[in-house]
């Protein structure tokens, strides 16, 4: 964090406080400029910085001859970028087993360590899972309740306790100014800065993953040209089933050259490892129906704001094409609830079977209860839509073999209230949403 500046408290600080009064260490991983660092500095007493272009050579050599040198400092202590030398795992995973207490390191990562490109250039990677002694958790870019553009009126996690729901004010937002939030993303320093200048930071984090970071994660040169054409076609595919076939047809070129779906099954797999992409998973609740349940996973991007960079669009061109702008910001709504359902030990997948009935999100806890959420731009027609997709999917649900549905809701892009309708649904502007 710069000099001067504020730090805005994110959901992780509260789950970081936790895990380290129980475990040895904890990893936190998270796309690149998402705040880790900044976020694990506040609970650190000492730091090592492995990106650190003064130190990053004499740091490699020493964590080959030694690496407990680099260990060596107050506790907790940071290792940030753990992953440039992977023998910290096992050292770590050691040093936690013959220490007494809890919370001794704190590690952060944009990538998943590179264990192939180790295995060939002949040096030891990763031996030990680190089960038991190093817990993960993610990070991802800022929901509209870290970044203070959320009124907070509306709680998960009451909803979930069966809390009654009180109607509540959001913090009023016209379509137009949605988009800019879709645009922007919720990168830290975009949300410090503000204005027309805070959109840029989404097309550098693009140019950053094409030119270098996607080839970085595993030491594989990677086509640039073929990167961006990837997450071109993502980001159009955004909020869909689309298979690894469609997304290569879409990549192909005007001289009909394209890559083969092993190609571009690699170029996502290292794409999953730096973060950019977060795919969600198929729910399976019982059902009273035979209705088959389609496990093919929804494609996401971490962020909104790296599919509209990715397809070089602005808030404007969103406002113009409103089929699109309801997919990004789908993406958006997907991004919050993950971020809050983490505070609840919970998950987000989604729902779709071979009728075509589909819900876009369902958060489901550890003991089962689930919330189902459709995400609309506004308006009553689709808000009406979204109401009988939420009362036909809860309708199937065997509840004498899985709880009942805790909250159906509607999360919309505008609206200054949260209320809830007759047939008991919320009508939630995620301006108004909460952990």
């Amino acid at each position: 964090m710069k000099q001067g500046e504020i730090y805005r408290k994110r959901v992780l600080d509260a789950i970081l406080e936790r895990k380290l009064s129980g475990t040895g260490a904890v990893l936190v991983e998270g796309p690149k400029w998402c705040g880790k660092t900044t976020t694990c500095e506040q609970h650190a007493k000492s730091a090592l910085y492995m990106a650190d272009p003064m130190r990053r050579d004499r740091y490699l050599v020493q964590a080959e001859v030694d690496i407990t040198e680099l260990m060596k400092g107050e506790q907790p202590r940071l290792i940030d970028e753990w992953q440039d030398a992977p023998k910290f795992w096992d050292a770590i995973r050691y040093d936690v087993d013959h220490s007494a207490g809890w919370g001794h390191y704190i590690l952060t990562g944009s990538a998943v360590p590179p264990d192939d490109r180790h295995e060939r250039s002949g040096k030891k990677g990763i031996v030990h899972s680190g089960t038991g002694r190093i817990v993960r958790v993610k990070m991802r870019p800022m929901s509209l309740w870290e970044s203070e553009e959320s009124s907070g009126a509306v709680s998960l996690g009451a909803l979930f306790k069966g809390v009654p729901f009180k109607p509540g004010k959001a913090i009023d937002r016209s379509l137009k100014d949605t988009a800019y939030l879709v645009c922007r993303g919720g990168w830290p320093q975009s949300v410090l800065q503000g204005g027309e200048l805070a959109l840029d930071r989404a097309f550098e984090y693009v140019d950053a993953v094409v030119n270098s970071d996607i080839s970085r994660v595993d030491g594989v040169s990677r086509d640039p040209r073929r990167v961006r054409l990837l997450l071109r076609s993502y980001a159009r595919q955004q909020g869909t089933q689309s298979t690894i076939v469609n997304i290569r047809k879409d990549m192909t070129i005007g001289d009909g050259h394209g890559p083969d779906d092993d190609t571009v099954s690699s170029y996502l797999n290292a794409l999953r490892k730096i973060f950019v992409i977060e795919d969600s998973e198929a729910w399976c609740p019982a059902l009273r129906s035979r209705a088959a349940i389609r496990m093919s996973p929804t494609r996401y991007f971490s962020d909104p704001s790296i599919a509209t960079a990715a397809l070089g669009l602005c808030p404007e061109d969103l406002m113009n094409d409103i089929r699109t702008y309801g997919l990004f910001f789908e993406t958006m709504v997907m991004r919050d609830l993950r971020v809050y359902a983490d505070t609840l030990n919970g998950s987000v997948s989604h729902y779709l079977d071979r009728n075509g009935l589909a819900c876009d999100a369902v958060v489901h806890l550890r003991n089962g209860t689930s919330g189902l959420v459709e995400v609309k731009l506004g308006g009553e027609s689709l808000i009406d839509e979204g109401a009988k997709t939420l009362n036909e999917l809860s309708g199937i649900i065997d509840t004498s073999r899985q709880s009942e549905v805790a909250f159906k809701m509607i999360v919309t892009a505008s609206g200054d209230f949260a209320y809830q309708r007759k047939d008991g649904i919320i009508v939630c502007p995620i301006s108004a949403l909460k952990p």
